[in-house]
């Protein structure tokens, strides 16, 4: 068995759908806020949350205290079955998403990667297969929209074959 080799592709919300949302104030259609100082981006991620076994919306942040070193040996991946997933980073930085279509198992040449452009965020829609976060500097910052509460949110799986995360 050879190891298979994942290079990131640009993060478009067309290359990223099958898997969820691209957040980033771009050619969305928007409003003016504020006495027209602002302009309003809404509705940017589909915020998909399994309320039945008490759980709710929780926004945090995280930073990076360890920044990922390419190439990258990805051996795990995981996926959150309760609820969807947003990073939307606090600074102008580049980062790199590694995800697989949800289901119940994922096999690793199911695996895409993208890197972001640096004012990007994602959403991983609830039961995508992903990478842990990937970030490429220390102290980065991410606002994170995700699921807090009682029940089984969190599914990890050991890749049976190597995947190489290169430039």
């Amino acid at each position: 068995m050879s190891d298979i080799t994942l290079r990131p592709l640009p993060l478009t919300a067309e290359r990223f759908a099958p898997y969820g949302n691209v957040v980033e104030a771009a050619a969305t259609v928007h409003a003016p806020m504020n006495e027209q100082r602002f302009d309003r981006y809404d509705d940017l991620v589909d915020v998909d949350i399994e309320t039945s076994q008490h759980g709710r919306v929780n926004v945090s942040i995280v930073r990076c205290r360890t920044p990922a070193r390419l190439p990258y040996r990805v051996e795990m991946v995981e996926r959150h079955p309760l609820g969807s997933q947003a990073f939307i980073p606090l600074q102008r930085f580049v980062f790199i998403v590694v995800v697989g279509p949800a289901g119940e198992s994922i096999a690793a040449e199911d695996l895409r990667a993208f890197v972001s452009n640096g004012r990007q965020g994602i959403n991983y829609r609830r039961g995508v297969w992903h990478m842990p976060l990937i970030a490429l500097e220390a102290g980065h910052d991410f606002l994170v929209i995700d699921r807090i509460g009682e029940g089984a949110n969190l599914d990890q799986v050991f890749l049976s074959e190597t995947v190489i995360l290169t430039q």
